[in-house]
């Protein structure tokens, strides 16, 4: 995960690859015997990082998982094939052992919204949807999940469904979906909307260009204001109480005004409003379903971090309670973070663009994972541990910062057993694959 695909700026017009060095290490305790030697005793050690049927390896981890109603599946760094791998691996199990029946992801709400249809239905194509969703999941590791997924739900009546919780890259099609409902449902209302939408729909198929385009508008407020309007109009309509069309059709308006609230505010607050939004929309989601649902995305955004700080001299800090932190606070236990973590290798950052992972140094928390004499291995922050580990796992960490920060960037804010229930660790980290 870069900079940018933090703050969101028009510079994501560059399809750059979010990748981001998480978990790299805690910088106030260095690496300690005995903290290895607590994870060697205490670790799961896992079989493959390959997804297959009875995953057996994975058992224990449904005992951390317990009666958690939403459960975050983050990743340290996009572009890594390992971890998504073992995303997958874990989300078979939650989805095919504990019963988890929605999958909310880091993209587009109105993507999502195919995605779904495709995955219940098998209507479109798999690639093609795949070519369309943000650049770090554009590979063929996520093409094989979503692949998974449409055959898991092919022949039964329980089906996974599958959200959108990002609004910043609102499309065209959102615009479309209201035109659409409106038509049909009250047509006298539609010229109306029409004039709301027509002020403020995206040009062209390129939505990053439209974003830059709206960063360069000095007063957005007018834009703001007929997206409101626009969202009136539809909430307003007569609807029964279980409406489920009028839901959805509210909540798309929803994301249409996110957007360009989004782009009128500061880069440093845009930051906190993204993660609100998008734990707003997940819970939003789950509420409305009644499912237990996986958050796939990255561990910035899963972790429990309340006081996220990246940090990449000399630009400035970057500083946002993260969705995790917003879901941890509303739904306390029940919310369970997954952290994936890899020691050192390389990452894909897009076209013919990798970045290196260097080995963890000794201060740093990957340090005595790296150590521990185990490829591959879950490791339960919870469980009981000796004094000196407990303080290891519970004191303030520095995890090492984003790649195009280089040595001097950081991400810190709060203790390993603070942001994370469980670690999956795999050592070696390689590029995921282009889908393409």
């Amino acid at each position: 995960m870069t900079s940018t695909s933090f703050r969101v700026l028009p510079a994501l017009a560059g399809a750059v690859l979010a990748v981001v060095g998480l978990l790299a290490g805690c910088g106030a305790t260095p690496a300690e015997e005995p903290v290895t030697d607590w994870i060697t005793r205490t670790a799961v050690p896992l079989d493959s990082v390959v997804p297959g049927p009875e995953p057996a390896d994975l058992a224990p981890l449904a005992g951390s998982i317990g009666d958690a109603r939403i459960v975050g599946l983050g990743e340290s760094t996009h572009g890594v094939a390992e971890e998504i791998t073992l995303k997958h691996r874990v989300l078979r199990l939650l989805v095919e052992q504990l019963g988890f029946r929605s999958v909310a992801w880091e993209d587009d709400w109105t993507l999502g919204l195919e995605i779904n249809k495709f995955l219940r239905t098998g209507s479109g194509s798999v690639e093609e949807l795949v070519s369309r969703m943000s650049p770090q999941w554009q590979s063929r590791e996520v093409t094989d999940v979503l692949r998974w997924l449409r055959a898991f739900n092919s022949d039964r009546v329980d089906q996974v469904q599958f959200v959108g919780v990002e609004y910043y890259a609102t499309p065209a099609q959102a615009y479309d979906t209201l035109d659409t409902y409106v038509g049909r449902v009250a047509p006298e209302r539609l010229p109306a909307l029409r004039d709301h939408l027509a002020a403020i729909r995206p040009a062209g198929t390129n939505i990053y260009e439209h974003i830059q385009r709206y960063a360069g508008v000095p007063d957005k407020q007018p834009h703001v204001d007929h997206a409101q309007q626009a969202h009136d109009i539809v909430d307003a309509l007569p609807h029964g109480p279980a409406d489920r069309e009028h839901q959805l059709a509210v909540h798309t308006a929803a994301q249409i005004v996110s957007f360009h609230r989004h782009y009128q505010l500061s880069d440093a607050d845009g930051l906190g409003y993204r993660d609100e939004h998008a734990a707003q929309n997940l819970r939003w989601w789950t509420e409305l379903t009644g499912d237990r649902t996986v958050y796939w995305a990255a561990s910035p955004h899963t972790a429990n971090a309340p006081q996220l700080r990246i940090s990449g001299p000399p630009g400035p800090d970057m500083r946002f309670a993260s969705a995790g932190s917003h879901l941890r606070r509303w739904y306390g236990p029940q919310y369970r973070s997954i952290g994936c973590t890899v020691g050192h290798g390389a990452a894909n950052l897009g076209p013919g663009q990798d970045a290196v992972l260097p080995e963890p140094g000794s201060d740093r928390f990957e340090r005595p994972l790296r150590d521990a004499g185990l490829t591959t291995f879950a490791l339960d922050l919870r469980a009981p541990a000796p004094p000196a580990v407990r303080e290891w796992l519970d004191s303030p960490a520095t995890f090492r910062g984003l790649p195009d920060h280089g040595p001097d960037g950081v991400i810190d804010g709060g203790a390993p057993a603070q942001w994370f229930d469980v670690i999956v660790h795999h050592q070696i980290a390689t590029p995921t694959t282009p889908a393409t």
